[in-house]
């Protein structure tokens, strides 16, 4: 004989509706955050900003200072090759001196007229020279005719004369040169100087 099915009853919550309750404990809402919690949030965000903000003011502060001591750097790098460059060139300048007195002496010691042909030839490579260091910077210091000057000039003789002022330097025996404002050999010079004058210098001495 077969058995009879049984009915499943079907439990029904207290308000008559199923399945509300089960809902219910799912779509439970969390907990909001309390007024505290959010303003001390919202003061950290600040701060943090605030730090970022005076740490990126500190990053530039210091690639602002780098940026000023590499200029230094560079510029003192340049200023010092320049000034090495100069005195290369000094250096140079007066080992090139003595062979212009050389020409020169050359010039004097044959004012043969036999030998114009060989003076010219001296003459253009003096020149030559001349106008190589020139170039560079290098002056030659004007004395002749001039009122002796001890920056300039260094007198080896004293000429009692009356034709010319006191203190002028009548006769260059070796020129002066100057290079960049500065003097890399005075002219060697003659000066006239007045008789009374020479006999006052000689009595204050004695």
């Amino acid at each position: 004989m077969a058995e009879a099915k049984r009915e499943e009853k079907k439990v029904m919550p207290i308000d008559g509706n199923p399945g509300e309750q089960d809902n219910e404990s799912q779509n439970v809402p969390e907990d909001p955050i309390s007024a505290d919690q959010q303003a001390a949030t919202d003061a950290a965000l600040v701060a943090e900003v605030q730090r970022l903000k005076a740490e990126k003011e500190d990053l530039m502060q210091t690639m602002v200072r780098r940026q000023a001591d590499f200029e230094n750097f560079r510029k003192r790098i340049e200023r010092d090759r320049s000034e090495e460059a100069k005195r290369g060139v000094e250096r140079l300048v007066l080992d090139l001196i003595p062979v212009i007195d050389a020409f020169d002496l050359a010039l004097q010691a044959h004012d043969d007229p036999r030998y114009e042909e060989y003076r010219k030839g001296i003459t253009l490579i003096r020149k030559q020279l001349w106008d190589a260091i020139a170039k560079h910077g290098v002056l030659r210091i004007e004395a002749a005719g001039k009122t002796f000057d001890p920056h300039h000039h260094q007198a080896i003789e004293r000429v009692e004369s009356e034709e010319y002022p006191d203190g002028t330097i009548v006769a260059v025996l070796q020129d002066g040169y100057m290079f960049n404002g500065r003097v890399l050999r005075p002219a060697i010079v003659r000066v006239a100087v007045h008789p009374d004058k020479s006999e006052n210098s000689i009595s204050n001495e004695n």
